[in-house]
């Protein structure tokens, strides 16, 4: 038997009426910076249990869970399966995900989870985070391995500081070591960058500009060289040194979220494919699939 509850940020209710003996559940949640929180979360149910859940965080971000006793996991409602188990370290990154926790029954779950907002992200990494975020609205799971030694430390540490309410500067230098060392494996190294004319520069960041306004225009490489005034060569290595992709990779990325956005709104795949420089559906259909991993008409499935 399965208890079935529906989280709304942090509140909780449930559709039908609840054993006597409700599930023993709690979260204690830290601000420890402007985009930075810790949340230690307790589950003990009698019977297993299953949570929908709509994350509260708003925006993106990176979310570290460090499983510290039992197991549970994370059904996106469109998306991956998310494990978290004792002794392991998972890591996903988040954009406004919908889908359920699911608990078992008896044993009881103790995990802590540093969450990071873009934002904080942006300060602390500049653009290296962006690589890990998904491409769509969802979850994504970017790492799933046993907790390390240090980290243990200093998950120790920083669960005695919440439970006791100590300094504030001690909880914040516990965290940053338990997310630089899961961040800095999983994110690309920054780039060494050699040193870009600024006529250039300007020229590179008009390139930039038709990619994300003209996603309707069949844009090849020589077309937007020759419309910016640099040749192909120094446009594509420019672009790649400031924005750490090729023109042609972006575009494709913008078209994709661009349409993804077209078909959430209501629009048909036909429109989003001519929206997106696509003659054909039909090969819009395919390039989108390839990218997110299921078929345009899936959208329209999902809102039903």
């Amino acid at each position: 038997m399965f208890i079935h509850m529906q989280t709304d940020s942090l509140s909780m209710h449930s559709d039908a009426p609840l054993p006597a003996e409700r599930p023993l559940q709690g979260s204690q949640c830290c601000v420890l910076d402007d985009g930075l929180s810790v949340v230690l979360t307790r589950y003990c149910a009698s019977q297993a249990l299953v949570e929908e859940s709509h994350t509260p965080h708003t925006g993106a971000g990176v979310i570290v869970t460090f499983g510290l006793q039992g197991h549970s996991d994370y059904r996106e409602r469109w998306g991956p399966r998310v494990d978290f188990r004792h002794g392991h370290t998972t890591v996903t990154a988040f954009d406004h995900s919908q889908g359920e926790r699911h608990i078992p029954e008896g044993s009881p779950v103790l995990q802590l989870r540093l969450v990071a907002s873009t934002g904080w992200l942006a300060r602390y990494l500049g653009e290296r985070y962006q690589s890990a975020l998904p491409a769509s609205r969802g979850v994504r799971s970017l790492a799933f391995q046993p907790t390390s030694a240090g980290s243990r430390a200093h998950l120790q540490a920083l669960q005695v500081s919440l439970q006791t309410d100590s300094s504030r500067i001690q909880q914040h230098i516990h965290a940053l070591s338990l997310l630089g060392e899961q961040l800095e494996a999983l994110l690309p190294e920054p780039r060494h960058t050699q040193h870009i004319a600024t006529a250039d520069a300007e020229c590179i960041v008009q390139a930039h500009e038709i990619l994300l306004n003209e996603l309707d225009r069949p844009l090849t490489l020589a077309y937007l060289g020759a419309r910016v005034g640099l040749g192909e060569q120094k446009l594509k290595q420019g672009f790649r040194r400031m924005f750490g992709t090729t023109p042609q990779h972006f575009l494709h990325q913008q078209r994709m979220r661009h349409a993804h956005a077209l078909l959430e709104s209501g629009q048909q795949v036909a429109q989003a494919a001519y929206a997106t420089g696509y003659r054909h559906p039909s090969n819009f259909s395919s390039a989108f699939t390839r990218f997110f991993g299921y078929a345009p008409k899936a959208i329209k499935r999902r809102k039903i």
